[in-house]
């Protein structure tokens, strides 16, 4: 066969063929588990972090990556700016009928080598296939499990009055490529999405001294991060427009579209807030990795304000709301 028939998930020979030939031919490592319901993990040592996530990108293949790259980057991403370094990943495939054998194994193979590139193991999975109109292809479900990384302590409580707000990389690219891969506008060009193992990212500033928080600003862009900050601590921020990487190509399409690049997801950047005394360390730590070339510092922690507030390039001023509709479903 050389598409997903429903005999791939009725249990039987062929979905043992799909498992054994596809699946594990292609993922293979000294941990994956195909022949039991649960598999046993080497001994973890120190404090275990944990994440769930799932992905129904639309297209499953786009410049820069495929739903594969995403479901491995997007939950190792998630624990590495919680403190933590990915161990092992599981993964739940519901597959629709009529799927080409040869988009699985591409996918599969994408998968594989992002978690090669990012030291985990795929320790499990499980296989559903459901009849054709159900499933937009593929979609992917992964959990992950990570250790912290000791020193490494966290969260939107202790963000403080004057923080600096730093941005690992230009914002946007993602969404911008997954629009332009949908080829629903009449518009092509070079955008290729960020996707990408933030984990080397966050290990250089774990152990600095002032570091708060860590985020990957996925669905709702770098502004939803933001106000997901403003509601946890209550206080506010002012961004400098200036400041914010966009590339020039991801601004374009947006103005032609009607996006605000602010509000479109990122799968490969970090946004960190640290001490202002500690700012400047950290985006020249950033900036000697080839992923934080361009870091910036675009703005800081306010407690006189209760608004995310935007200063432009002309030196006006305005409120980045919170996002209500979404500009771009289906694009993680």
């Amino acid at each position: 066969m050389t598409r997903i028939s429903l005999a791939h998930g009725n249990g039987g020979r062929h979905m043992r063929q799909l498992i054994e030939e596809v699946f594990a031919a292609v993922l293979h490592n000294p941990v994956l588990a195909t022949d039991a319901d649960a598999v046993g993990l080497p001994d973890i040592q120190g404090s275990v972090m944990m994440t769930v996530d799932g992905f129904t990108v639309q297209p499953l293949e786009f410049p820069g990556g495929d739903i594969g790259t995403l479901a491995v980057y997007g939950t190792v991403n998630d624990l590495a700016v919680a403190g933590a370094r990915p161990k092992y990943l599981s993964l739940s495939v519901i597959i629709e009928e009529g799927l080409e054998l040869v988009l699985l194994q591409r996918v599969l193979q994408s998968m594989a080598q992002a978690a090669v590139q990012s030291g985990v193991m795929i320790a499990c999975g499980d296989t559903k296939v459901v009849p054709r109109g159900q499933a937009g292809g593929l979609y992917l479900s992964t959990a992950g499990i990570g250790t912290r990384i000791p020193g490494s302590c966290l969260g939107m409580n202790n963000i403080r009055d004057g923080d600096s707000i730093l941005v690992s990389g230009p914002v946007g690219d993602h969404g911008t490529a997954i629009m332009l891969a949908r080829e629903q506008f009449g518009l092509s060009g070079d955008v290729r999405s960020d996707c990408a193992n933030v984990l080397p990212l966050c290990e250089t500033l774990i152990s600095l001294p002032g570091l708060r928080f860590m985020r990957d600003p996925t669905r709702g862009g770098l502004a939803t991060v933001l106000h997901e900050i403003q509601k946890g601590t209550g206080l506010g921020m002012q961004l400098q427009q200036s400041a914010i990487p966009v590339h020039e190509s991801v601004s374009a399409v947006c103005e032609i579209l009607g996006y605000d690049p602010l509000y479109l997801a990122c799968e490969g950047r970090v946004v960190a807030v640290v001490a202002a005394t500690s700012a400047a360390t950290a985006l020249n730590l950033w900036r000697e990795l080839p992923q934080g070339e361009s870091a910036q510092i675009i703005g800081t922690i306010d407690s006189n304000s209760h608004h995310v507030r935007l200063i432009t390039t002309l030196g006006g001023e305005r409120f980045l709301e919170e996002l209500e509709d979404d500009p771009l479903p289906r694009i993680c």
